[in-house]
């Protein structure tokens, strides 16, 4: 049992160095360092290997239907359980940067939650969801699929800033 209680921190730890990783590079770059962005975005790309690998060694990757539901029950256990406890706590201590990062993450989580449900529905269906652009505003994390609006309706942040998936 200690193999599969370490596998799962191992996968946390690489999946959080991953993320930590590519904050950093975002700053060398602002800060005019390419290089050393660089090799904070290659160090991340070798923790998402090491998550990938752990997560799999785990039996984390099922099939497309499973996975679904597990999105959905992670995402709904974060946006109705888990931010809200956050979000309480951090008002409670006045840390207003906490408040909003939790806010955000809340709404957007819901957002998923019912993302998740769609593309299960349409996957029990026999299909694959239609054909659409994808876009994520950098400010909140909202997630649109189809026409994106104008302005974020979480954040306000301009659609001229979403991100583009492909």
């Amino acid at each position: 049992m200690a193999t599969a209680d370490n596998l799962k921190e191992a996968f946390a730890g690489e999946s959080q160095a991953n993320r930590t990783y590519l904050a950093f590079a975002k700053k060398a770059d602002k800060d005019g360092l390419a290089q050393i962005a660089k090799l904070f975005r290659a160090a991340a790309a070798a923790e998402t290997v090491h998550a990938h690998a752990h997560l799999k060694a785990m039996g984390g990757v099922k099939g497309t239907a499973e996975n679904l539901q597990a999105a959905i029950n992670g995402e709904g256990f974060e946006f109705q359980e888990m931010y809200p406890k956050f979000l309480a706590e951090a008002e409670e201590e006045g840390a207003k940067a906490a408040v909003t990062s939790f806010e955000f993450a809340m709404a957007v989580e819901e957002i998923h939650h019912g993302l998740y449900g769609k593309a299960l529905e349409t996957l029990e269906a026999g299909g694959d969801m239609e054909a659409a652009p994808i876009s994520v505003c950098p400010v909140c994390g909202n997630t649109f699929v189809g026409d994106a609006p104008d302005k974020c309706p979480i954040c306000a942040t301009p659609k001229k800033m979403y991100m583009h998936i492909e």
